[in-house]
């Protein structure tokens, strides 16, 4: 197998999120297996190994690169980057999610507070990443309000594209509208959750399930200036020959610096699909 740099576009677009839900892998299974998979072909594909906070103390003096999920309010942002520090973890990035639907400006000043509070301690370093995730069931007008405050401190947004759920994945309306607000406030963002493949489909669950590769062409053409509608249309477009042949004329690379990365339970899916459409070259 290929063992030169990927293009641009594809490197670090998968972080590894194993022990999340549907796979949910033990944890010393799935961080053995990242390991491997940082020196396997295709190493370039995979980010950093997404953990919860809570597992933090099991990988102890791990070599591997962390990106650390808060599973509490902004009260455990101290407790989360503080944990690395003493075990000599390597936390990649930071991700929280927004706790109080019903006032979501409130919750991200706290989380900007506790991440500016963690800072000026030497808990986290000025050059982490921190990913916010606001309730998907706001108002409209409460979650761009929160998101101004997340992007105003210079923190990134993270957006839900899937779960356990059918309410678990937005509408393609909705989540245009997510990426038009991140770059109208030239901010990042990374997804989570239901993007195991590059185009959209019915998964054999009997949910709509987005595709990153429509998400990564969306990105880029409402950057372009594309219209709402158009982007929609990317969003839910499902001939993987369409999309294939929209790429090829797009600059994918500069909009990863918007769509950063997703996580993923499943790093062989998004693998499978970039190989099987010829964006990846075959081994």
């Amino acid at each position: 197998m290929s063992t030169e740099p990927l293009p641009p576009t594809w490197r670090g677009l998968v972080d590894d999120a194993a022990v999340f839900p549907p796979g949910d892998a033990p944890l010393h299974e799935a961080s053995a297996a990242h390991a491997e998979r940082r020196q396997a072909a295709y190493a370039d594909l995979v980010g950093p190994f997404v953990v919860r906070d809570t597992d933090v103390p099991l990988l102890r003096g791990t070599p591997l690169a962390l990106a650390v999920v808060v599973t509490g309010g902004a009260g455990q942002v101290a407790g989360a980057a503080g944990l690395g520090q003493r075990l000599g973890i390597d936390v990649a990035g930071l991700e929280i999610a927004l706790r109080d639907p019903a006032d979501p400006v409130g919750a991200a000043r706290r989380v900007v507070a506790a991440v500016d509070d963690a800072r000026n301690q030497g808990l986290l370093d000025d050059d982490v990443p921190v990913f916010v995730e606001i309730p998907a069931s706001c108002p409209e007008p409460l979650w761009l309000a929160a998101a101004d405050e997340i992007t105003a401190a210079e923190h990134r947004l993270k957006f839900r594209t899937g779960g356990l759920e059918a309410t678990a994945y937005p509408s393609a309306t909705t989540l245009a509208g997510w990426i038009d607000a991140a770059l109208d406030r030239e901010t990042p963002f990374k997804c989570t959750a239901g993007l195991h493949r590059a185009v959209r489909h019915t998964g054999d669950d009997g949910f709509e399930h987005h595709g990153f590769l429509n998400l990564l062409i969306a990105t880029r053409q409402a950057f372009d200036g594309s219209s709402r509608g158009e982007v929609e249309a990317i969003l839910e477009q499902r001939e993987p020959a369409v999309l294939v042949e929209t790429a090829a004329g797009l600059d994918l690379a500069g909009a990863r610096r918007w769509f950063t990365s997703f996580g993923s339970c499943s790093i062989s899916e998004p693998l499978d699909d970039l190989l099987a459409l010829g964006l990846l070259e075959e081994p």
